[in-house]
């Protein structure tokens, strides 16, 4: 079994981040965004992310594709500026273990994020060496639910989709690696990621032997 794990409520909370970068850019433009609105932009892309903000301020159509791409690059900078600051105390409960034990153990490691800035972060976690493969929004094209980060991070680690584990934070996610024909542990509540094949509130719930009991 390889493991593939999302970045975002999986291995570090950047969602604060996202969301203060997205709420500041909300404010500039005159309206609220609130944290229940935030909840929408789990697991999607920063583009699909802005046309949800401009929905929510009832901007739609209201932009030309230029001053939609500048307003995200203004988003990303803030965010940027923000994760540059981040340190390894931000690595989520049991994250650093579980990784560690899945590369002593000889399992495939991969990143499946849509994130463009997962390097920058792995770096400032200084979790960069406990991964083999490395896919972000870097090296795909398609957001998920569409399964390509995570194919491309089974392919890049030599596993067949079958024998890949996905563990997502968030139902776009969860859908993703079921398209890719994967299995799936869900962080997070149940209730929300009901179509997984398992659930844990954090990765300290996981081990080795327990995640070969489970599908192996």
């Amino acid at each position: 079994m390889n493991c593939l794990f999302d970045l975002d409520g999986v291995l570090v909370d950047t969602a604060k981040y996202h969301y203060i970068a997205w709420r500041n850019l909300a404010k500039r433009l005159g309206f609220d965004f609130t944290e229940q609105d935030n909840e929408r932009l789990k697991g999607v892309s920063r583009m699909a992310s802005l046309e949800i903000l401009l929905e929510v301020g009832g901007l739609t159509d209201k932009f030309t594709n230029e001053e939609k791409e500048q307003m995200a690059a203004e988003k990303n900078a803030e965010y940027v500026r923000l994760i540059t600051q981040m340190t390894p105390e931000e690595i989520l409960p049991g994250a650093r273990d579980f990784l560690t034990a899945l590369r002593a153990a000889g399992i495939g490691v991969a990143l499946g994020s849509a994130s463009k800035n997962a390097q920058t972060i792995l770096d400032r976690l200084q979790l960069t060496s406990l991964f083999d493969v490395i896919i972000d929004g870097t090296k795909v094209s398609k957001a998920k639910p569409d399964p390509e980060v995570f194919l491309k991070g089974a392919e890049a680690l030599g596993a067949q989709p079958s024998d890949c584990c996905v563990f997502e934070d968030a139902a776009a996610g969860i859908e993703a690696a079921r398209r890719g024909g994967m299995h799936c542990i869900g962080i997070g509540n149940p209730s929300v990621l009901s179509h997984a094949d398992f659930c844990v509130d954090a990765l300290a719930d996981m081990t080795v032997d327990r995640l070969k009991q489970l599908f192996c």
